[in-house]
């Protein structure tokens, strides 16, 4: 629960405030109130940087990687079996692919569009199937796989789409109800809890709506590259205020309705800088 500063350091709060709405239209003050007035669970938004690991390197290196972890961002090439694919981040896919087996326990779609990248999690492993099995407690179609035994392979503990922000605003509803991982540019911080992605000038489009479930714990700067993971759906304040535990008064209700009401927007759960 965040609740309002006492007037202790009254002068010094003030000349704080007085940047913070610098530049600010008459609506972009009132949003910004909303970070204070906001009732919401307790949750540290600014995690650890991740680090990505390319897949070609994995796939030239691969007896480096054995038995570690490592998260990937590649485009789906090829669906093996009910629940692997393989990935390769070389141009125009020439390079080695690598096999993903979804160990996750939770099903995974793969996106109709290949330019979709997606974000996977996992441990890299020489694919012996039985060993796997018993590992990782799967059933794994040994047909599927005859050309990819002995080779790296990435057994996943998570998957997640990882679209670009102009690839969301273009096409929203391919994405409402997903949880997605997107990167991208500070384009536009409205409050402590409301900014926005910069889109991809190549393919034109809005910036990306963001709105924060918790300030965060670090400063964000305009123009910072930020990675946010998070849900896409269209701004429905009702619905957004029961699922998110938020709580807004009518008038804060009101104000974002007529500024963001069905827009679309992403939820972030976990934001770092990237």
């Amino acid at each position: 629960m965040h609740s309002l500063k006492t007037n202790r350091n009254k002068g010094n709060d003030n000349s704080q405030s007085r940047g913070l709405f610098k530049g600010l239209s008459h609506a972009g003050v009132f949003i910004f109130l909303i970070a204070i007035a906001m009732l919401v669970r307790s949750c540290s938004l600014f995690d650890a940087k991740a680090t990505f690991t390319k897949t070609s390197e994995v796939a030239k290196n691969a007896e480096e990687f054995i038995g570690k972890s490592v998260t990937i961002k590649s485009r789906a090439i090829q669906k093996i079996g009910l629940s692997s694919f393989t990935v390769s981040d070389a141009q125009f896919f020439h390079g080695e692919p690598i096999v993903v087996i979804n160990a996750s326990g939770i099903p995974f779609d793969l996106p109709l569009d290949q330019n979709i990248k997606i974000q996977v999690t996992g441990q890299v492993r020489n694919l012996v199937i039985p060993k796997i099995e018993r590992e990782f407690n799967l059933k794994i179609q040994d047909e599927y796989y005859r050309d990819y035994i002995n080779k790296p392979a990435i057994i996943a503990q998570n998957l997640i789409l990882a679209p670009q922000p102009s690839q969301i605003t273009q096409h929203p509803e391919q994405y409402y109800r997903y949880k997605v991982a997107v990167t991208g540019k500070l384009e536009n911080i409205r409050s402590p809890v409301l900014l926005t992605l910069d889109k991809n000038q190549l393919f034109g489009g809005q910036d990306l709506l963001v709105l924060l479930k918790a300030p965060p714990k670090v400063t964000i700067n305009q123009g910072q590259t930020v990675s946010v993971m998070g849900e896409v759906r269209p701004f429905v304040v009702t619905e957004i205020e029961q699922d998110y535990d938020f709580t807004w008064d009518v008038n804060v209700k009101r104000a974002l309705e007529a500024e963001y009401g069905n827009r679309t927007v992403l939820v972030a759960e976990v934001v770092y800088p990237s």
